[in-house]
């Protein structure tokens, strides 16, 4: 009943628009009795819109949620769907089937609950942005930091994505031509590739008013993840075991029938394993909590959802972890069994090791890349409003700096691309910060912070919970850190291959 009391007229705050009537009506009989909760709310309102009133609320907002329920699952989707897809099959190889599985499954549930604190934490204040939670918990510390983990985090996975499409198209136009050995042609330099790709595509739908007219691109950009798993799951069973290098193909290909299938039997390298443990185990714990970063998207993408409640958003949020989970799962199994110990960090580039010129692979990696570059605008999305938020906090909606912000952030991006060839060292330690702060640390201890004690006492179980939320976040720092440490000192590059 505290839950319903405290919820209801928190969630018809920050909208202004009197939209959730309903829940209005209801929620008033309930609210004199919680006298205590009413007081704090008007404080909170008060002390956080600087005594503005009513007015300055939509501030928040700015319109009324709009975004279907479908879309929203759609746009959430596509922001947990990352290029992370394309390394799953090498974490499998590296943990067997049923380790992967079950720590797939952890990082999946722990992700969820993460979005249930943001969710109850914005509930209680009425507040639907990341950063202003955080300045609600700590003030405006707290808000510099959740702005600077969120612009790190996204600036990191945007150039990320913009890294395959510098590195995958000019391939994917060199194999559609047949050309052999490039001649230094314009149009198969990565770099002048992924500033047109930038203005044609990316821009355009970075200027967007809303996040909710993207569910559009997120649903066709899910599709084209769809094909590739579809794809993997076909490639299974075209592939032979072992597979031999398209290198040494004309010559091996007899030699390789029998080695196969000597006396009908499969071959030792063809036999998947359960559980594996090796140096590289510890690497697919990071790639896989990196997989479910959604975090920063999942606020605006609750602001602009139609009648939002907390309830409806985390529906959003669970369809949407589930569909990935399963996605995941598929793609890094049948990658894994195609492939076994050969399989490489890149999934797609184990495939053209055995025919460069393979159509399916091609339009797979055409799907990819549709996928990533659409990815680009909703991620790019939380970026522009942490910025707004930090620089700008007391600003309305403004066509002009909407615009700027997005041009800045893409010329910046690109920039990084093109001229810094070995940034992904850099992206992994910013992976390693941000992304636990992100997904363990900052949801719980604002939740900690937010939710009032005479609702939940400091060692009430969920506030305990929280708190050792918290404490998993820092050991996943800890942990990612020391792996890209000796990765550096070791002086091999995979640590930054899982992002």
């Amino acid at each position: 009943a505290a839950d319903g009391v405290e919820t209801s007229p928190a969630e018809a705050i920050p909208n202004g628009k009197g939209h959730e009537a309903g829940e209005e009506i209801t929620a008033l009989p309930n609210t004199p009795p919680e006298g205590e909760g009413d007081k704090t709310e008007n404080a909170d309102g008060q002390e956080f819109l600087s005594g503005t009133g009513d007015k300055k609320t939509t501030r928040f907002t700015d319109f009324e949620g709009k975004t279907s329920f479908g879309m929203s699952v759609f746009n959430l989707g596509n922001a947990i769907m990352g290029s992370g897809i394309l390394g799953l099959a090498y974490a499998m190889a590296n943990t067997g089937v049923v380790l992967f599985l079950i720590l797939l499954t952890v990082v999946a549930v722990l992700s969820s609950y993460s979005i249930h604190l943001l969710l109850k934490s914005s509930g209680v204040v009425g507040i639907r942005a990341y950063e202003q939670l955080g300045y609600r918990a700590f003030g405006t510390p707290g808000k510099m930091a959740a702005g600077i983990a969120i612009t790190l985090q996204n600036i990191g996975a945007m150039s990320s994505y913009l890294y395959i499409v510098k590195y995958e198209f000019p391939l994917v136009i060199q194999a559609f031509l047949k050309v052999d050995s490039p001649a230094g042609e314009w149009y198969l330099n990565g770099n002048y590739l992924v500033v047109i790709v930038s203005i044609a595509v990316i821009l355009p739908l970075a200027l967007m008013k809303q996040l909710g007219y993207l569910g559009y691109t997120s649903g066709f950009s899910l599709s084209c993840m769809v094909f590739f798993l579809i794809s993997v799951i076909y490639k299974k069973f075209t592939v032979p075991c072992p597979f031999v290098d398209f290198a040494k193909n004309m010559s091996a290909v007899g030699q390789n029938l029998n080695a196969t299938y000597p006396g009908g039997e499969d071959d030792a390298a063809c036999i998947p394993k359960m559980a594996n443990l090796n140096t590289r185990t510890a690497y697919t714990i990071p790639i896989l909590a990196f997989a479910f970063v959604c975090h920063p998207e999942v606020l605006p993408i609750y602001t602009e959802l139609r009648n939002p409640t907390k309830k409806k958003m985390q529906h959003v949020s669970n369809i949407s972890i589930a569909v990935m989970y399963v996605m995941y799962f598929l793609a890094a199994l049948f990658g894994y069994l195609t492939f076994y110990g050969e399989v490489e960090a890149e999934l797609l580039h184990t495939y053209s090791r055995i025919d460069p010129y393979d159509t399916l692979i091609l339009c797979v990696r055409v799907a990819v890349l549709t996928a990533v570059t659409l990815t680009v605008p909703i991620v790019l999305f939380p970026v522009r409003r942490a910025i707004q938020q930090m620089v700008f906090p007391n600003k309305t909606f403004y066509w002009p700096r909407h615009i700027a912000i997005a041009f800045i952030l893409l010329t910046f991006i690109n920039l990084l691309v093109i001229f810094a060839p070995n940034i992904l060292g850099i992206f992994g330690v910013i992976g390693a910060t941000s992304a636990p702060c992100l997904i363990f640390i900052f949801p719980a201890v604002f939740y900690i912070r937010i939710m009032p004690k005479e609702e939940e006492p400091s060692f009430s179980l969920p506030k305990i919970l929280a708190a050792c939320f918290a404490g998993i976040g820092f050991l996943f720092m800890i942990m990612s850190l020391s792996f890209i440490i000796i990765d550096w000192t070791s002086g091999t590059s995979n640590a930054s291959s899982g992002h």
